[in-house]
């Protein structure tokens, strides 16, 4: 199953109305974590260190869509901790679909074909599956061997089955690129709509601290894995992987992806939760983003997440005609402000 057009025509319509109603922030993607807990422990994930007093927690269906509603973001990506774990996530995504959201499940695959049976093909509904690389490598990163083939199993299942499939890759310190390029060629030739990128963030709770790549080191890594010469189909926006490979520049718009969890919406943004609290409207107080982003934050300093810089991009486009035909041509649109966990 493609894209379907209707994404691109409903968040444009969206866009343009916040605009006429002169809101100064709103949300592209509501982030959803209706629960943190994890059937793997990836080597650079913080979010199962982060939250490890509270992984028995699970959000109820009736939390998880009032927080969407609450958000009003017409695109819904749900992460976590690992989604699948959820035994309500076919409801939780059933009854989102129904309103006609486009939501996107990150996950690793492990349980991905069973969720099948209880949540329908749909135009509505895309599996975001992760890999950070080809078996050897994927493997590794996650500490189970195996994993791998369950993954590309899922894949290749789901888009025989009729599902909507993209994938997520985090990019970290020392990567093997012609790996990498492997990886997203294969996945290219299976058939999925695109591959989600960036680099891997600095989680403060992580233990190895080397793991993670400098803005400097990551844009030569872009520069060379996302080449266009090579025919890969990416799924992130033409004008983010300008970024990406240095081309472009852009202020953090994170407030564009609030994210709820179990605890309620993390302030400030998806990667940094210096608290959290009830009322998404928090998220876009004026003094409070004056603390964050490049150059106000140090944990900031090397941040290039989709989460809070393809939504960037998106807004970038809105002020340049040239951008925005950039995005147009190159059939972007549909996939502008998405962001995986």
């Amino acid at each position: 199953m493609a894209r379907p057009m209707e994404l691109a025509l409903r968040l444009g319509w969206y866009i343009f109305k916040s605009k006429i109603t002169r809101r100064r922030r709103y949300p592209l993607v509501t982030m959803l974590e209706p629960l943190e807990a994890c059937n793997l422990a990836c080597e650079g994930c913080g979010r199962i260190r982060e939250y490890e007093p509270v992984l028995d927690r699970m959000a109820t269906v009736e939390q998880c869509l009032t927080a969407v509603e609450d958000s009003g973001a017409p695109i819904v990506s749900i992460a976590g901790g690992e989604p699948t774990l959820h035994p309500q996530i076919h409801e939780i995504v059933n009854r989102i679909t129904a309103q006609k959201k486009f939501v996107y499940m990150c996950t690793n695959a492990l349980l991905m074909e069973r969720v099948m049976k209880r949540i329908p093909p749909s135009k509505y509904f895309c599996f975001v599956v992760h890999l950070d690389g080809m078996e050897e490598i994927h493997d590794k990163s996650v500490y189970r061997k195996g994993v791998f083939k369950i993954a590309t199993r899922g894949i290749k299942t789901a888009l025989e089955q009729g599902y909507r499939v993209t994938t997520n890759t985090t990019v970290f310190n020392g990567c093997d690129e012609d790996d990498l390029i492997e990886m997203f060629t294969m996945v290219t030739e299976m058939g999925v709509e695109g591959a989600m990128v960036s680099p891997g963030y600095k989680f403060e709770t992580v233990p190895n601290q080397e793991l993670f790549v400098s803005r400097q080191n990551a844009r030569r890594i872009f520069k060379n894995v996302l080449d266009p010469k090579r025919g890969i189909r990416f799924y992130n926006n033409p004008l983010y992987l300008d970024f990406l490979r240095g081309n472009r520049e852009y202020q953090c718009t994170a407030w564009s992806n609030p994210t709820y969890t179990v605890m309620g919406w993390r302030e400030p943004c998806y990667l940094l939760g210096d608290r959290h609290t009830q009322n998404v409207n928090d998220l876009y107080d004026e003094n409070l983003w004056d603390k964050y982003g490049v150059g106000n934050d140090p944990r900031c300093a090397n941040c290039m997440m989709h989460c809070g810089f393809e939504s960037a991009s998106v807004f970038g486009a809105l002020k340049s005609p040239r951008d925005a035909l950039k995005m147009i041509k190159e059939g972007a649109v549909q996939n502008s402000g998405i962001g995986a966990g």
